[in-house]
């Protein structure tokens, strides 16, 4: 019968203490709820999971909000079983947005590419229309400000798996920034960017995946880091000594997954980049080294 103003900044700690015991007893990952369904103990073994949480909110005098509630399969040969939330069938779709994500049941992530453009030359037409000058100056801090965040948003999840699609984000957003500054209008793609000192957005996704990388291996997230990523037990003296073990796979979609894209790339770095002990000097070596790996 009590509470705290909307919007204080105590709400969050007080949900996250009074849900704090809904994971008690839960089989599957409870952030999203998900499991492997590869036989029918999968799929009891998520049925299962919800039926607790149904009842917790019952005993707790709380309510989901079913309508928001989705079933995605993941996998090409998924048998999309149908799972109940207390007594109501939950609805399947192809694909659900989380955090600004859009994710699919194929995981190639062709729609979120669309998704991530769309705004970006939205803007990008915004800025055509509304700016008086286009001195660079003035066209680069929007742009830079504007219009890139939208292309680099969760980029270590979603990020682009065929050329197609890259050279697409690319040309449709850097490229017309580029030529929207007076005297660059008839540079080149190339040319342009490097003009005006920028990196490319496929070196601009790079630079995200070995710092996320380094915060894994060595930085903040090191703990979590020992079940992402294998550490190659080589004494050889050649490139760095903190070489990644790369996995075989058996679908080439698993080949653009953050885990294993990355590690193609950590192990050209110089050991000087890695060795690096603070984030920061990580990331002013890595510009330089950056040059000679894509």
């Amino acid at each position: 019968m009590s509470g705290i103003p909307q919007g204080s900044v105590l709400g969050p700690v007080f949900f996250n203490n009074f849900v704090d015991d809904m994971g008690n007893g839960i089989e599957c990952t409870l952030s999203k709820l998900c499991g492997a369904v590869g036989k029918l103990e999968g799929r009891d073994a998520i049925q299962r999971d919800l039926d607790r949480l149904e009842r917790w909110a019952h005993e707790n005098l709380m309510k989901f909000n079913k309508a928001k509630c989705k079933v995605l399969c993941l996998g090409h040969s998924n048998p999309k079983h149908k799972y109940r939330l207390g007594g109501e069938w939950t609805e399947s779709r192809p694909a659900e947005k989380n955090l600004g994500v859009l994710v699919d049941e194929k995981l190639n992530m062709t729609w979120q590419c669309a998704l991530a453009a769309q705004p970006a030359n939205c803007i990008l037409r915004c800025i055509k229309r509304s700016a008086a000058s286009r001195t660079r100056g003035v066209i680069l801090p929007l742009y830079s400000t504007l219009v890139r965040p939208h292309l680099e948003s969760c980029v270590q999840l979603w990020s682009p798996q065929h050329r197609t699609w890259t050279c697409w984000n690319e040309s449709r957003a850097q490229r017309r920034a580029t030529k929207m500054i007076r005297g660059l209008e008839h540079l080149s793609y190339e040319d342009g960017p490097r003009e005006l000192r920028l990196f490319s957005l496929e070196k601009k996704r790079l630079q995200g995946d070995l710092r996320a990388a380094f915060q894994y291996l060595k930085g903040a997230y090191r703990k979590d880091g020992e079940g992402l990523f294998m550490r190659e037990s080589s004494h050889r003296t050649r490139g760095n000594g903190f070489k990644l073990k790369e996995g075989r796979l058996g679908l080439d979609i698993r080949k653009t997954f953050f885990t294993l894209r990355v590690v193609r790339h950590w192990k050209r770095l110089p050991r000087e980049v890695v060795d690096a002990p603070p984030l920061e000097v990580f990331k002013a070596r890595l510009n330089g080294a950056l040059n000679n790996l894509v």
